[in-house]
């Protein structure tokens, strides 16, 4: 009878409490730990988080019914030790996504007036939950052009980050980076705040302060320069180098190793040699590095693991080997 109560027992915490390791994101300095310990230590990407933009695999678009939301997230999460074997550190997801591969999409997390989607975040807390259980490393995005006119306004922006901000510490994620806005500035924003540096970096500081020791950043556009407001609110500083070849790489890493913060490309679409060249390049310049395929991302998408870059993944897999 004991026995059996125990076994009981058992069950029910393992319910309420989940059996997995908790992975830990801390910085010093230009590098990350994670669990206290060195990310990629021996290995040439080591402190370097080395990543894939993986901004779709929680995709909705309520003007796209046949769609199915949730077949798309289980794909990804199904493949993502495949991703992480190939040496993957980290996947940037985004409750706006990023650009489907066509125009009109209604895909966003935060309703109107900046409250949280529940059926959205379920499918974000399954990504985080799986990454979270194998030590790997989320990116989470808010705001992305062509998205954010779906949030009424100003008010609703801020309460849209703060909400953010709240679901993160009470999950009691520490696995997890919050992108306010991709490539802040961006045209394609509507709302005001979101097109300067000076308002995102607003709305950076207004994160921090929700959730104190939860790091939070925005990207820049695909040059790979940062805004000097977001460079001194950003607790990462966060380039895209879809514009820049790889030969330009260091140059634009180097203006900013002096502000002493972890730096992670986490968007470039190059791939094949190009893609593997520009993943050392970065990396051995002081950068982690971000691969966009675009099977990824463009509807209707694809998580085949490595085999669908295997140039790219077998550099990886080599980056962060130990030597």
């Amino acid at each position: 009878m004991k026995t059996a109560l125990l076994a009981l027992a058992f069950v029910l915490v393992s319910m309420v409490s989940p059996a997995h390791a908790e992975t830990h994101l801390t910085k010093s300095g230009r590098a990350f730990y994670v669990n206290g310990k060195l990310v990629n230590s021996g290995s040439t990407a080591a402190g370097k988080l080395v990543n894939a933009r993986m901004v779709n695999a929680v995709f909705e678009d309520t003007k796209r019914p046949a769609f199915d939301p949730q077949a798309n997230t289980n794909e990804f999460t199904a493949r993502m030790s495949d991703y992480l074997n190939a040496g993957v550190n980290a996947f940037t997801i985004s409750l706006q996504g990023g650009n489907p591969g066509y125009e009109g999409a209604k895909n966003t997390g935060i309703n109107a007036d900046g409250t949280l989607k529940a059926s959205y975040m379920k499918r974000v807390a399954q990504v985080i939950d799986a990454a979270n259980a194998k030590g790997a490393i989320i990116i989470l995005g808010i705001y992305y052009q062509r998205q954010d006119q779906y949030v009424r306004d100003q008010a609703a922006i801020k309460a849209g980050v703060v909400n953010v901000m709240k679901w993160v510490a009470a999950r009691g994620y520490k696995n997890v980076i919050v992108e306010v806005a991709n490539e802040y500035g961006h045209s394609g924003f509507d709302h005001a705040i979101l097109r300067s540096a000076s308002g995102v970096a607003s709305l950076i500081n207004l994160a921090k302060q929700t959730a104190p020791g939860i790091m939070v950043t925005a990207s820049g556009y695909g040059d790979g320069i940062l805004a000097k407001e977001i460079i001194a609110a950003s607790s990462v500083l966060v380039i895209h180098l879809n514009g820049v070849d790889p030969s330009g790489y260091a140059k634009k890493i180097d203006a900013l190793k002096s502000y002493n913060k972890p730096i992670v490309c986490n968007e470039d679409p190059k791939g094949g040699s190009t893609g593997a060249t520009a993943a050392s390049t970065a990396v051995n310049a002081g950068s982690g590095w971000g691969y966009l395929h675009r099977s990824n991302q463009d509807y209707p998408f694809s998580f085949k693991g490595p085999t669908e870059a295997s140039t790219v993944y077998n550099r990886f897999k080599a980056l962060t080997a130990r030597q």
